[in-house]
C-alpha cells in the first residue's frame, strides 16, 4: 500500500463534461488516482480517451466539472478552485509537450534560464541552476545552440530541463516522444524516470508508445474517460 503522507497528486472523482443534451460527451468520467513523489507513471489508452484532458485537469490548465485534488499538501480543488492556478503551476508543476516548444532565438541555456528568471530567481541564481540541469541531462555541450541547431532528442531535453527549472514536485509530459525514434524516444523515457527516482519527483506520462513500458513504475490505462490501474511489475 502507498504510503498516503508521500502523495504527490491525490484526486477522486474527477469528472469533466462537454456540451449538453444530445452533445454531451464526457471525455472523463469519476476518476481517481493517486501518485506518489519519486514515482512515474504512464497514462495509457486510445485516442479521445480523455488522456490529455485529465492531465491538463492536474495541471490546473482546464478546471473539472466535479471532484477533488490535492497536490502535494494544497487542496487546489473540491469543487471550486483553491489556488492560484498560474501561480501554482510556476511554483509546483512543470510540463513537456510533444514538441519542446523552445523559443527559437534564445540558446539552449536561455530558454532553460528564463523560466526561472519570470518566476523571480537572480539572473546568477538562474544561470547557476541552468547549467546544473543542462549537466544533469548530458547537454552542457549544447548550451548556447539555438534550438534549430538541436536534434528533436536534445530539444526534449532542454525542455525537460526547463520543466525543471523551478524545482517543481510534479511533472506532466504529453506524448513527449511522439516525434521521435525508437531510440531517441527510449532516451527521453529513460530520461524522465531517472528524474522521478533521482530527483523524487513525481511524473505522469501520457504516451501510446508501449514500447517503453518498462520504465515506469505502474500505468493507468484511460478509455471512453474512464481509468483503469494496470500492474507493469
Amino acid at each position: 500500500m502507498k504510503d498516503m503522507s508521500q502523495m504527490i497528486v491525490e484526486a477522486s472523482g474527477v469528472t469533466k463534461v462537454y456540451g449538453s443534451g444530445n452533445t454531451e460527451v464526457v471525455a472523463v468520467s469519476d476518476v481517481s488516482l493517486n501518485v506518489a513523489r519519486g514515482e512515474i507513471v504512464a497514462l495509457l489508452g486510445p485516442s479521445g480517451a480523455g488522456k490529455s484532458t485529465l492531465l491538463t485537469i492536474l495541471g490546473l490548465i482546464r478546471p473539472p466539472d466535479a471532484g477533488r485534488i490535492v497536490i502535494g499538501q494544497t487542496l487546489v480543488f473540491d469543487g471550486h478552485l483553491r489556488v492560484n492556478a498560474r501561480t501554482f503551476r510556476r511554483e509546483h508543476l512543470g510540463f513537456v509537450f510533444q514538441k519542446a516548444n523552445l523559443i527559437p532565438f534564445l540558446t539552449a541555456a536561455e530558454n532553460v534560464q528564463l523560466a526561472m528568471e519570470i518566476n523571480d530567481a537572480s539572473p546568477r541564481e538562474a544561470r547557476l541552476r541552468t547549467l546544473e540541469l543542462l549537466e544533469y541531462l548530458g547537454i552542457m555541450d549544447r548550451a548556447d545552440h539555438l534550438p534549430a541547431k538541436l536534434s528533436g532528442g536534445q530539444q526534449q531535453r532542454v525542455a525537460v530541463a526547463r520543466a525543471l527549472a523551478n524545482r517543481p514536485s510534479l511533472i506532466l509530459a504529453d506524448e513527449p516522444t511522439a516525434a521521435l525514434d525508437s531510440v531517441r524516444g527510449r532516451q527521453v523515457m529513460e530520461l524522465f524516470r531517472n528524474v522521478a527516482h533521482e530527483q523524487n519527483t513525481g511524473v505522469i506520462v501520457v504516451t501510446h508508445d508501449h514500447r517503453a513500458l518498462d520504465v515506469f513504475d505502474h500505468a493507468m490505462e484511460m478509455e471512453d474517460g474512464k481509468l483503469r490501474i494496470s500492474q507493469l511489475k
